[in-house]
């Protein structure tokens, strides 16, 4: 397998290719609500701060991790961890697997609301019958309505088949599909940035956006919500950049790589910034910190007060949140097939349409119209319920969850230091022995105290943190949180206990290798 084991054909194909999946919905409509929820300019220090000792450290080594072992995620921690580092790789994968189905509804909903800024959407208010409202004004109508309609399960196959068309053939679809939605995402965001600093007012949510004020910053909320910003918009814990990077030659220069791509993320991430809060601001609109909320109501709002070409921009808006999303599914969804392929050989075609096959069931949940809450107290349907609950548990305790474990396997069982001279020996950016203690000590120190400041508020207060207004389903969080760690707990003790028809790989040497001096 490692013979014919397939490459990225450019470096330029693999840098677009990583910062696409970094780039998402989160960076559009995540990064604009958490800024905007933790005082705007405050929120800068800590995202950087995060940026720095975090996110570049567990990206480069998340990188050199699959370039060095030539497998997928669970391959790879079990090279160096045996049986137990596999598990836990499978378990990171099934956890982000429930991420990718939810993600993928998500995104059936910007297809409903990108055919709906063809007309419907900028009506003045829509009837909501089957919540029992006779009218409720647009874009909140339309959503809803749009929500309690079967049409959006054909809208869930439909992204599913253009993500199956995308991954076909593995990183040489994904690397010309990424040369096309890249440039053109940061087209259209040049667009609605212009667009949105030379309306009225424009100018001064950009002055918020760069005005920080450091008391805010002594929030430690705020930096539990810059934590998950960085993690979740870096696509660290999800097994992806593992996945990439095992499709790298061998002198591949990891840090320059995971340097490149997070400075394109977060560079997009601020320019989004710019183009949202200036048409917040041009348009008086308070937003609610949600992504949501933010994505389907906020800037829709602040696009039909324009004063000119309203249906342009919303098309543009939602075509660029398609890409985006686009670009970072095909991710999370070849991220899984490569741990198949490498653990039981079997064809693409087989993995793609059995993955697929079982990601529109669970979609499809997500996206089930039953209408549960016909005051809209909380979610209104079944399907954005269910979404609610399993984001809680996958993203805000999965992803840190598997963010700890890798880094004390690779920092403590590796180690650290010999990940570090392997990056060296072909990098330009030489990482300093400090790295070593980032992944060892500092990175799961302040991952394990966010986690268990979170689980103890839940505990002392407010279970999820919010409450659902569930008439005949009152048991439904707990069975949702009951069903994500049963399901993928089992999943994957399934996974690592079933022979693979691939040989397995030698188990990586804890033992040090020498140091190998750099290439001038």
């Amino acid at each position: 397998m490692e013979a014919t084991r397939a490459q990225w054909k450019s470096k330029l194909g693999f840098v677009l290719a990583a910062s696409g999946s970094a780039i998402g919905l989160g960076n559009i409509v995540f990064f604009s609500a958490n800024a905007y929820a933790y005082g705007a300019g405050a929120f800068y220090l800590p995202y950087l701060v995060s940026l720095f000792v975090v996110g570049i450290p567990v990206l480069v080594s998340e990188m050199a991790l699959g370039g060095e072992t030539r497998r997928a995620f669970p391959q790879s921690l079990g090279r160096i961890a045996g049986r137990p580092g596999e598990l836990f790789g499978w378990w990171a994968l099934l956890n982000a697997a429930f991420i990718t189905m939810y993600y993928v509804t998500i995104l059936a909903w910007v297809c409903g609301m990108l055919l709906g800024t063809l007309g419907p959407l900028w009506t003045e208010a829509t009837a909501l019958p089957a919540f029992g409202i006779d009218s409720l004004p647009n874009p909140v109508g339309f959503f809803f309505s749009m929500l309690s309609s079967g049409w959006v399960l054909v809208l869930v196959a439909v992204v599913w088949l253009l993500n199956a068309v995308i991954v076909r053939r593995g990183i040489a679809t994904i690397e010309s599909a990424v040369k096309v939605f890249v440039p053109l995402m940061w087209l259209f965001m040049g667009i609605l940035i212009v667009r949105g600093i030379t309306l009225p007012h424009g100018e001064e949510g950009v002055y918020l956006l760069f005005t920080p004020d450091f008391q805010i910053a002594r929030d430690p909320g705020v930096w539990q919500g810059a934590m998950s910003q960085i993690f979740f918009s870096l696509s660290l814990g999800f097994g992806i950049m593992t996945a990439y990077g095992s499709y790298l030659p061998k002198d591949a220069d990891h840090a320059n790589n995971g340097i490149v791509t997070a400075c394109l993320n977060c560079g997009f991430e601020l320019l989004a910034g710019l183009a949202v809060f200036s048409l917040l601001f041009a348009f008086a609109i308070v937003p609610q910190a949600s992504t949501i909320a933010m994505m389907f109501f906020v800037v829709p709002q602040g696009i039909a007060a324009m004063p000119a070409a309203v249906k342009l921009f919303g098309f543009v808006f939602f075509l660029l949140l398609l890409m985006a999303g686009l670009s970072s599914s095909i991710s999370l969804l070849e991220a899984i097939c490569s741990a198949v392929i490498d653990k039981f050989g079997w064809s693409r075609k087989k993995t793609l349409t059995i993955a697929c096959g079982i990601g529109i069931l669970g979609s499809s949940a997500f996206a089930l119209p039953q209408v549960i809450d016909r005051g809209l107290a909380s979610n209104g349907t079944l399907g954005l319920t269910l979404l609610d609950l399993i984001d809680h548990w996958a993203f805000s305790y999965g992803l840190l969850v598997v963010g700890l474990v890798e880094c004390l396997i690779v920092g403590w069982l590796l180690p650290a230091s010999r990940l570090r001279q392997m990056v060296n020996a072909n990098s330009r950016f030489r990482l300093p022995a400090v790295f070593d203690w980032l992944l060892k000590v500092v990175i799961p120190l302040g991952l394990a105290v966010i986690l268990a400041t979170s689980l103890w508020g839940e505990l002392t207060g407010t279970f999820y943190g919010t409450t659902f207004t569930l008439d005949w389903a009152g048991s439904l969080p707990v069975a949702a949180a009951l069903f994500w760690i049963g399901s993928t707990i089992l999943g994957a003790w399934f996974l690592t206990s079933r022979r693979g028809v691939a040989q397995p790989a030698p188990r990586l040497e804890p033992a040090e290798a020498p140091e190998v001096p750099h290439a001038s």
